[in-house]
């Protein structure tokens, strides 16, 4: 079972490359949930094709995936990715996602993306 998401995930990257909104859906639940750390966690399909609708102007991002791991219903996949902001502006971004799967189907996905700095931005990273 295990190999067969770790393929329904690169299906889901690819998707996403190739600005496929409904073909990532259609590898999920209906009631599926994705949580994205730090914003609104969208619950269902509808839920979910309706804030994607609100990107469908913006280039898709390039992924460059370094690792799947997959065991049992879950697959954790993790890389780099190059996204244009409001601007037009390329943003350099690392990611870690976290899907869960039930009868083939993504039933959950928590997104955890960081943005890389650029130069001349100022650190916010927490101090002791």
């Amino acid at each position: 079972m295990a190999k067969a998401n770790k393929e329904i995930v690169e299906e889901v990257n690819a998707k996403f490359t190739a600005n496929d909104p409904e073909g990532f859906l259609d590898l999920c639940d209906d009631n599926v949930v994705w949580s994205m750390v730090g914003e609104k966690t969208r619950n269902g399909k509808s839920e979910i094709r309706e804030w994607m609708a609100g990107m469908k102007d913006m280039e898709p991002p390039k992924f460059t995936v370094a690792e799947y791991i997959a065991e049992g219903d879950s697959v954790a996949c993790r890389g780099d990715m190059t996204m244009k902001d409001e601007k037009g502006i390329d943003g350099k971004y690392s990611f870690c996602d976290f899907y869960r799967f039930k009868n083939d189907k993504i039933t959950e996905l928590n997104s955890y993306i960081v943005k890389h700095k650029t130069e001349g931005e100022k650190d916010r990273s927490a101090t002791a």
